[in-house]
């Protein structure tokens, strides 16, 4: 499961859910359980406890509102809750504000208790959190019953354990949601570097080989242009082809694999037959292919190897290149219905056939072999 962040981790810019004005607006709603407290304090001025009962009504909500917008600023930026020094920070700054409105107001005060409740299970984990509402709700009811002149306190019980589970509630929902986003950009994260990864491996593998053989034919061309000038001028040939086959081995790559190239596929076989722990013998390059039989060999490969992953149960597995033929042989037990074949064996036929060549396909007893070979 994704860890998400604590606060510190990231800054302001790193918004991801853009935040509604009417947010705080909603929150102040819930405030109005403090007029009570904040009638019984007024009714009291100008005494000096009336004034404290005012001031300490008003602070004590604009302190839970501000952690009602930050807590909610931090879920739009991914973080289920505050590092743990901010929240016992928050939670003791309305002890001391709940704690002095019941001093200066009396029972009216213990109205603070629900919202300094609600935001232990804002602030902190479940077993915690429920520890402090539990004792809470205690300390209320013993207070309701050993203080002279207060009233029984059963109502402002429920109404804390209410407010506690419905807000335990939401939070749990807001947690499973944060944790789902980050464990998908987690996945997304992983899925580029993933193809990253892929596509570097194969680029290497389309590049690698041909830019050794291009780079040994021109040291050799060039060593052969006083001795032997036919030979060199065929070197040179050559290495235009080899140079041409490359870039479009290339081309074909960075367009996202829209058209099949030879050394591609072959990378490809490499890595799927050791997944399926077939044992492989690829060739590294494929140099020696004609241009115009390229795609056609990348297409003998791809089935011939699909096809021995798929249905042969095979334990090793060749693939042979030569200028006019690709052959894909396993020590298997053959296709599934050889009298009968799928629809890629039929696609590679006619493919096969469009470019002057033919499909041709072995039972070895025990194993099978594809082979396209041109005339």
């Amino acid at each position: 499961m994704a860890v998400p962040l604590t606060d510190g981790d990231r800054d302001d810019s790193d918004l991801r859910v853009p935040l509604g004005r009417l947010g705080p607006w909603m929150a102040s709603i819930w405030l109005v359980f403090l007029a009570q407290p904040l009638s019984a304090a007024w009714s009291d001025l100008p005494s000096a406890r009336g004034v404290a009962g005012v001031v300490l009504t008003v602070s004590f909500g604009a302190t839970y509102l501000w952690i009602w917008v930050v807590l909610r600023r931090d879920r739009a930026r991914l973080v289920i809750r505050p590092d743990w020094r901010v929240s016992v920070a928050w939670l003791a700054l309305l002890t001391v504000l709940g704690v002095g409105m019941v001093a200066t107001i009396g029972q009216a005060g213990t109205a603070a208790s629900v919202y300094w409740a609600v935001a232990a299970v804002m602030v902190f984990p479940t077993r915690l959190a429920a520890a402090l509402v539990l004792l809470d709700a205690v300390v209320n009811l013993a207070l309701g019953q050993l203080v002279d002149g207060w009233t029984d306190a059963g109502w402002l019980t429920f109404s804390i354990v209410a407010a506690s589970l419905a807000v335990w509630g939401i939070q749990s929902m807001m947690r499973r949601n944060i944790e789902l986003i980050v464990a998908h950009e987690e996945n997304a994260t992983l899925a580029v570097e993933n193809e990253r990864t892929r596509f570097a491996r194969d680029l290497h593998d389309i590049l690698g080989h041909s830019l050794t053989v291009i780079t040994v034919k021109a040291e050799l061309a060039s060593r052969l242009l006083d001795v032997d000038v036919e030979r060199a001028r065929a070197e040179l040939t050559d290495l235009e082809r080899l140079s041409r086959d490359a870039l479009a081995d290339v081309r074909r790559a960075v367009e996202g694999y829209r058209e099949l190239t030879l050394p591609g596929e072959l990378s490809r076989a490499r890595t799927a037959l050791a997944a399926a722990e077939i044992r492989a013998e690829v060739p590294g390059a494929a140099d020696d292919v004609p241009t115009e039989l390229r795609e056609l060999f990348a297409w003998a490969v791809r089935e011939g190897v699909t096809n021995v992953i798929r249905h042969s149960g095979a334990t090793s597995c060749t693939v042979v290149l030569s200028p006019t033929s690709a052959e894909v042989r396993d020590d298997g037990a053959g296709p599934v219905a050889a009298d009968r074949p799928g629809s890629g064996l039929i696609g590679l036929r006619e493919r096969a056939a469009s470019a002057g060549a033919r499909v041709i396909t072995t039972d070895l007893r025990p194993g099978y072999s594809l082979r396209v070979v041109r005339g």
